[in-house]
């Protein structure tokens, strides 16, 4: 089974008519029908970082395209976590104790 990966939200902060910042949204999904596990995932990006580090350069909204806000995601972290929860909640989920609403109480 593949996961499903899919950019659901995009939203530009523009300035002078350019993309300054964006907020990301995006779903992945695994299992029968895509839908045995989702989680969703968000970050924004500035163009510049607090610390400098460019990140892109601001351009009108209209002249993006899927694979260029795709790669400002941070996939691989978001990979990593998205396998951790599918681990933990469906590979290997915990072994809790199950009720016995049967049990007599001695007497």
């Amino acid at each position: 089974m593949a996961v499903t990966k899919t950019l659901t939200g995009a939203i530009p902060y523009n300035k002078s008519s350019k993309v300054q910042q964006w907020d990301f949204t995006m779903q992945y999904e695994e299992g029968e029908d895509a839908t045995y596990y989702t989680s969703n995932f968000q970050t924004s990006i500035p163009a510049t970082a607090d610390d400098g580090t460019v990140n892109f350069t601001p351009k009108a909204e209209g002249s993006w395209t899927l694979a260029e806000l795709t790669a400002l995601c941070p996939i691989s972290q978001w990979d990593d976590i998205f396998d951790s929860q599918y681990d933990s909640v469906i590979t290997n989920p915990p072994d809790n104790p199950v009720p016995d609403p049967d049990y007599v109480i001695p007497s």
